[in-house]
């Protein structure tokens, strides 16, 4: 297939792109480029004849339907969105331009290329969407696909609005589309602002280890490479309007994380005392919620797909990473809000 990847020089989404060219699919990255996307996520693929680049941002419709007049991608994978939370609590509307009004204007310009074009059978637009929409979880109970929806940051509900678009199009004008909803994700190229980065690069400054709260906050961790095998096989297996939940399987508490973090690091690059003396408890940002858990049910009985890499192996590799590529991330930390506290005007 020929895939339109937005935010494909982001996180997830170059980790979307590397995989789907390395399946032999061909892939156009739709990105804006804003302080968190990074080319660099891609130099393994970017000589390929099978990736093309379009330096556009979803808020201009023009823009995207001319991408699709030049490409003719067969199927859209949108993850292009403004991914954190605190950033959202400091500046609210470039969540609601991109992830709402950006949004919008993808489903439209897919809707008119689809209808263009006899409306394929094969087309899809798989819209790429996160647990933080269901809300805040008690100590027991899982997120299912049917899970009310309880937004608790401006962030969530800019996608948890995105998520009822994605639908409203599908319901109304027939658009084919399926959606994810994934549990917090982790790996190589991970932005440095983002809480296991964080970790990691302030452990090896010498710098506190800042930790909201009293840790208690519990995430399932889901490792970049699991995600992005898990999303090719919605696009090409899931069933039309249907919704799928995809998490690691791997419930932890911040603190407990955070800890993990500092024994690797202390086996791989040993000095005096444990980088666990670092960790710092700071002020918890405001609505945090305390514990997001996913059941993963729907995409392992319809679909045969679990998560391969543990939270332990993942970690592992992942600490790995970041001490194999310093040129990565320093390039990085010069950028707008990395290494700042954010989310506490409010």
């Amino acid at each position: 297939m020929k895939l339109l990847v937005t935010g494909g020089a982001g996180f997830i989404g170059s980790a979307v792109v590397r995989l789907a060219i390395a399946r032999g699919h061909a892939v156009v990255n739709l990105d804006a480029l804003t302080y968190a996307g990074c080319l660099e996520n891609l130099s393994t693929v970017a000589d390929s004849p099978h990736y093309a680049f379009a330096h556009v941002d979803i808020r201009d419709r023009a823009a995207i339907d001319q991408v699709f007049a030049t490409h003719e991608p067969d199927a859209v994978m949108h993850l292009a969105a403004e991914s954190h939370v605190d950033r959202s609590i400091d500046g609210p509307g470039d969540f609601v331009e991109t992830n709402i009004t950006g949004t919008y204007n993808m489903l439209e310009a897919a809707r008119a290329y689809w209808v263009k074009n006899g409306k394929p059978d094969g087309f899809r637009f798989h819209h790429i969407s996160t647990d933080e929409v269901f809300g805040s979880l008690g100590e027991t109970g899982m997120f299912t696909e049917d899970t009310p929806y309880d937004p608790r940051s401006p962030y969530s509900a800019s996608k948890a609005a995105s998520d009822h678009l994605v639908r409203a199009w599908h319901e109304t004008y027939g658009l084919p589309v399926v959606l994810t909803n994934c549990s917090n994700n982790y790996g190589p190229y991970h932005f440095p602002e983002k809480l296991i980065p964080v970790v990691i690069l302030n452990a090896l400054a010498g710098l506190d280890i800042p930790v909201y709260g009293e840790g208690l906050n519990v995430r399932d961790w889901l490792f970049v490479e699991d995600h992005a095998d898990a999303l090719l096989l919605v696009l090409e297996q899931g069933a039309l309007g249907r919704s799928y939940n995809i998490g690691g399987e791997n419930e932890a508490r911040n603190i407990d994380l955070v800890r993990s973090i500092c024994a690797i690091l202390d086996a791989k690059r040993p000095k005096k005392g444990s980088y666990a003396d670092q960790i710092t408890f700071v002020q918890d940002r405001a609505g945090h919620d305390l514990r997001y858990a996913i059941d993963p049910r729907r995409i392992r009985d319809e679909l045969g797909w679990r998560p391969s890499v543990t939270l332990e192996e993942g970690l592992e590799r992942t600490v790995q990473w970041y001490l194999d590529n310093e040129d990565w991330w320093r390039a990085l930390q010069a950028r707008d809000g990395v290494g700042e506290r954010l989310g506490i005007k409010a």
